[in-house]
């Protein structure tokens, strides 16, 4: 079986993880399919001057600031040993779908959310997994723009206290602060698809 995109990343450093991580960050079977279901306590940003902008961004980010807000996330392998993501927020307003697709390039740990590519440094610190952004690369069909000190800051922090995961993201700006952010826990699991 291929190894995960975190897995790949990661190396021995795997081993360092918490043990509720493991299996989240581990390679999916061939027809089978990691489901998770909790809650965001936080999704969103207070700023509502930003909300026109995150608009631009479908599937990425969502105009809002919402709490408690539940969600699943549906995990599948994807060609050439990534990982496909599928989270879906259910907003008072209706729910609304972030996709993206995990994998190895020549440059690391790669996610791909829309039409940006995000490279990831992974690190493991007291058994959370660790990522942070390093460079954004803007996609316009055979393009493709480096967005060097313009890039928000991605980090995303996860860990585990045995029954349920926690994540949390962070969207920033060196010059703007806090764009965007979501954080909660959830239960999840390996099934046959």
């Amino acid at each position: 079986m291929t190894r995960s995109p975190w897995q790949r990343a990661l190396g021995p450093r795997m081993s360092q993880l918490d043990p509720g991580l493991v299996a989240y960050f581990s390679a999916i079977p061939p027809g089978h399919v990691g489901r998770g279901s909790g809650v965001f306590d936080v999704v969103g940003t207070p700023r509502r001057w930003l909300w026109p902008v995150l608009a631009l961004l479908p599937g990425v980010v969502f105009p809002v600031w919402e709490h408690a807000v539940p969600f699943t996330v549906a995990n599948r392998p994807g060609p050439h040993g990534t990982v496909r993501a599928e989270r879906v927020f259910r907003f008072a307003r209706g729910d609304r779908t972030m996709a993206d697709e995990t994998g190895m390039t020549s440059a690391g740990l790669t996610d791909r959310l829309g039409f940006v590519d995000v490279r990831l440094e992974p690190s493991v610190v007291g058994g959370r997994l660790i990522l942070e952004s390093t460079s954004a690369v803007l996609r316009m069909g055979p393009l493709r723009v480096p967005l060097g000190v313009l890039a928000p800051r991605v980090s995303l922090v996860e860990r585990s206290d045995g029954a349920r995961q926690h994540v949390s993201l962070r969207l920033s700006h060196p010059l703007l602060g806090t764009l965007y952010e979501y954080s909660g826990s959830f239960t999840y699991s390996v099934e046959a698809e």
